[in-house]
């Protein structure tokens, strides 16, 4: 019996050094790619003024506002509720007061706010004198930091608990079946949401805790569960090798507000990764405006994850045994001595 080849230990290390070097590309892609490249490109910003003098003096500087900057001329009450609505990150106000008023919101996210803060700030300064600050629905350091945090946490614990369940499955020779993984999408659904709405309450009491924010998180990681678990059993643990690294998206793409993301990571990641809708809505919801148009994206993109991956799940077998054969690393076969 000829003996099996081997490959030279050269070889097995250039293998080794170019997938290493493969790791390094795509975290550096996913992650420091998308934060080396932040710049605003065209982010919405709103000037409201009354008629007349100011209307016109708004009209000039939304005319020179340059590429960073997408300038909309509005009236006052019109203005604040394209913030409230999010369509824009800040407004100016002229002739609300002696000073030109700045008017940000707590309910947007923070990285899209601080540009929009800053560029109507030194706009204000350049036409009448330092401005007024006013920010609505104010949010806490931990009202910023929740809605992404509680989103990448609620994937990852998900990932650990089908993961999990996957491998002892494998070990033990059998498949974990409708019912095992039914129970994984519920009990994850349902001990994540209390994780999750544990630490909200650690990192700032005053952060609403609801019915409509419980139902959200509860949505949110049944959701992650569910979509998880039908790659798992599409993919058996080889799933992981996807799910793990869209984690990485999460701080890095999920995070910052389009109109700062390069062109390519706009509409190659942010555009579908499922922690932008899970975070914007969960921020909405902290801040106390669950009437904001991402609330009701979020629900109808985290609900279209949880039937897709249910779906899949309850997708019959082609034969009874199959599912459980792929599962079973060794079979042993009793033989009989007569």
């Amino acid at each position: 019996m000829a003996a099996p080849s081997r490959r030279p230990a050269g070889a097995l290390a250039l293998i080794a050094v170019a997938a290493g070097a493969l790791v390094a590309v795509l975290l550096g892609f996913l992650t420091f790619g998308a934060q080396a490249t932040v710049a605003p490109d065209h982010l919405p910003v709103a000037v409201s003024a009354p008629d007349g003098p100011l209307r016109a003096m708004a009209g000039k500087l939304a005319e020179h506002g340059g590429g960073q900057l997408a300038w909309q001329v509005t009236s006052p009450a019109e203005g604040r509720k394209l913030l409230a609505d999010k369509e824009v990150y800040g407004v100016l106000e002229l002739g609300a007061g002696p000073w030109p008023t700045v008017v940000v919101s707590g309910a947007v996210n923070p990285s899209g706010t601080q540009v929009a803060q800053q560029a109507l700030t030194g706009a204000a300064q350049a036409l009448a004198g330092v401005p007024k600050i006013e920010t609505l629905h104010p949010a806490s350091a931990a009202g910023r930091t929740a809605p992404l945090a509680a989103s990448a946490l609620a994937w990852v614990g998900c990932l650990a608990a089908g993961a999990v369940l996957t491998l002892l499955a494998s070990r033990s020779g059998r498949s974990p079946g409708l019912g095992g993984r039914l129970i994984q999408i519920v009990g994850a659904g349902v001990l994540l949401t209390g994780v999750l709405a544990g630490f909200l309450k650690l990192w700032d009491s005053s952060l609403p805790l609801g019915w409509g924010v419980l139902g959200f998180l509860f949505l949110a990681t049944t959701a992650f569960a569910a979509l998880q678990a039908g790659l798992l059993r599409l993919l058996g643990i080889r799933a992981m090798a996807v799910l793990g690294p869209l984690y990485l998206v999460a701080p890095a793409v999920a995070g910052q507000v389009p109109e700062l993301l390069d062109p390519a990571y706009r509409t190659l990641l942010w555009s579908w990764t499922p922690f932008r809708f899970s975070a914007e809505g969960l921020r909405s919801l902290l801040q106390g405006v669950p009437s904001a148009p991402d609330v009701t994206t979020g629900v109808w993109v985290l609900g279209a994850l949880l039937v897709a991956g249910l779906a899949v799940v309850l997708w019959p077998s082609a034969s009874a045994g199959q599912e459980a054969e792929a599962h079973t690393p060794d079979r042993v076969v009793e033989v009989g001595v007569h």
